[in-house]
């Protein structure tokens, strides 16, 4: 397994967003937050995108940080999900808290999210 996070990957097609979030299932492990639907129409097995809130980080700067650090999470333990993977699925990842938590912190929770998923899908 290969620890990149190439644009081919990256979702970003507004449909699929707007599908997610209209009929898209959600798994939590506080803070974080995984919204996911299968899609049809993918060469590729999965498109993720991350995104954190506004609300709770005004400045650009600490929004980009933490984008940064999930995508980094992403990008070290998705081999948990490739493993898993029956069909291709959309997914967005979200930092849903004003705490800021360490890096390592957001591994462990994100480790847990993506076991939790797995679990979530196949029910």
């Amino acid at each position: 397994m290969d620890f990149t996070y190439p644009k081919k990957e990256k979702l970003k097609s507004q449909k699929i967003i707007d599908s997610i979030f209209s009929e898209g299932k959600s798994v939590s492990k506080y803070p974080l937050r995984l919204v996911y639907t299968a899609i049809s129409n993918s060469e590729e097995q999965l498109k993720f995108g991350v995104s954190v809130s506004k609300k709770h980080f005004k400045k650009a700067v600490d929004r980009n940080y933490f984008k940064r650090v999930l995508r980094e999470c992403y990008r070290l333990n998705k081999h948990l999900i490739y493993d898993n993977l029956d069909k291709p699925y959309a997914i967005m990842f979200f930092y849903q808290t004003k705490d800021r938590l360490t890096y390592q912190e957001i591994n462990e929770k994100t480790i847990q999210l993506f076991e939790k998923w797995i679990i979530a899908k196949k029910e």
